[in-house]
């Protein structure tokens, strides 16, 4: 699996996403923190989420024809230096204990447009710079990225920064990291965008809608994914703090330890499918990996000792980016390399197209029927999006070889 990195623009690249993914780690730490020592209440966090996830929704469509259009190295260096802009003020404010909820609110859109530049660009430059036989390591090695940055060293290293140095260093670090990727980025060989010509965006961008929708493996799993991180995204990023600070009497050590023991999980995921490969039946694999690991939500919302959320943290994530490594190497197999910005930022644009209204209803349900019901309620939601897979054409890339 390790043979990808032999290419140097690989490495360089993998170095500096890994690195700032251990600053989004330590982000999904510090956030929480700081927002419930300004307001303790499961809303306020996310009125914050909403106001990250939602610019990552608006942007990504025009990402992803910028992508397509422009060198996608730039892009990828810009979007690093506009995240380390927002969170290096965030870090002031915190530093000089006169941040506000509002602070964070406008800071967080600039973080969320940030991210909605990178991702589309990041996905569509690692063909160019792979072999396609390489593809599936590539992926496996990028899928190790999350769980060793943003889910394992990241928010280990959070909870124990906040609890020795405070909140603000904790943000200090994290804009570092932008900086820091912004730098080995910059050292990766410039390439011509794939299609230079002149033309409409809209025509772009309707061309790679136009590819999605002859494809029932695209819109199906999109549209299934959007409805997934609907019924979970919020819940998890907004309730699991607050059950671990309020009725487990947990700190942000425990809570960075919840979320690492999931980045070791989904290390585990990402190897495995790395070493032995693509299962023969890889799409159903794919989606009753990512269902049954949400099923463990249900689990995780009455754990009443930080070991068993552990646990099952690492179960779920496990799974998660083990069906994650899938679905990005059909991406990068079977979409034309040309169209692989577009088509990406429609991923990303469909599946975390409803985040904003997950996290918007978080507050009101969780204070309605409480906040461990609200994230077993949804885990079961999550589970129902298997029907899915029997949409007619969803499984048909694995009724034939991946192209070579």
């Amino acid at each position: 699996m390790l043979r990808a990195l032999r290419h140097r623009d690989f490495r360089l690249l993998w170095t500096g996403q890994a690195i700032s993914l251990a600053g989004d780690g330590i982000y999904l730490v510090a956030i929480a923190w700081l927002v419930y020592d300004i307001s303790n209440k499961p809303g306020a966090l996310a009125i914050v989420g909403f106001a990250w996830t939602l610019p990552q929704v608006v942007g990504l469509l025009l990402a992803g024809v910028l992508s397509d259009r422009f060198e996608r190295r730039r892009l990828l260096i810009l979007a690093d230096l506009i995240r380390f802009a927002a969170i290096g003020t965030i870090a002031a404010l915190a530093y000089a204990d006169v941040a506000e909820l509002w602070h964070l609110t406008v800071l967080v859109v600039f973080y969320g447009l940030g991210q909605a530049l990178f991702q589309p660009a990041f996905t569509a430059i690692v063909p160019e710079i792979i072999p396609r036989e390489e593809l599936l390591q590539a992926n496996a090695m990028r899928e190790l990225l999350e769980p060793l940055g943003m889910r394992f060293l990241g928010p280990a290293l959070g909870g124990a920064l906040i609890a020795a140095f405070g909140v603000g260093t904790a943000f200090l670090i994290d804009a570092l990291t932008f900086l820091a990727s912004a730098l080995a980025v910059i050292g990766i060989e410039r390439r011509p965008p794939l299609r230079s010509a002149p033309g409409s965006m809209w025509r772009d961008l309707g061309e790679g809608f136009a590819y999605v929708r002859a494809h029932a493996w695209l819109w199906g799993t999109l549209a299934g994914a959007a409805l997934f991180l609907l019924f979970t995204f919020g819940p998890f990023e907004v309730l699991l703090p607050y059950i671990i600070r309020n009725e487990l009497g947990g700190g942000a050590a425990t809570f960075g330890t919840v979320l690492a023991a999931g980045g070791a999980g989904s290390f585990f995921g990402a190897v495995v499918v790395g070493r032995v490969g693509l299962p023969r039946r890889h799409v159903t694999f794919m989606w009753a990996a990512w269902c049954v690991g949400d099923v463990l939500f249900i689990a995780l919302a009455f754990a009443d000792t930080a070991w068993v959320m552990c646990l099952v943290s690492f179960l779920s994530f496990a799974l998660g980016t083990a069906a994650l490594v899938v679905w990005n190497t059909l991406m990068n197999t079977l979409v034309p390399s040309e169209l692989l910005g577009r088509v990406s930022s429609l991923d990303w644009f469909v599946s975390i197209g409803l985040t904003p209204v997950s996290f918007a209803i978080t507050g009101p349900v969780a204070e309605l029927i409480g906040a461990r019901e609200t994230l077993a309620v949804a885990g079961a939601l999550g589970a129902l999006t298997f029907l899915f897979l029997f949409i007619p054409g969803v499984r048909n890339p694995e009724r034939e070889p991946l192209p070579s």
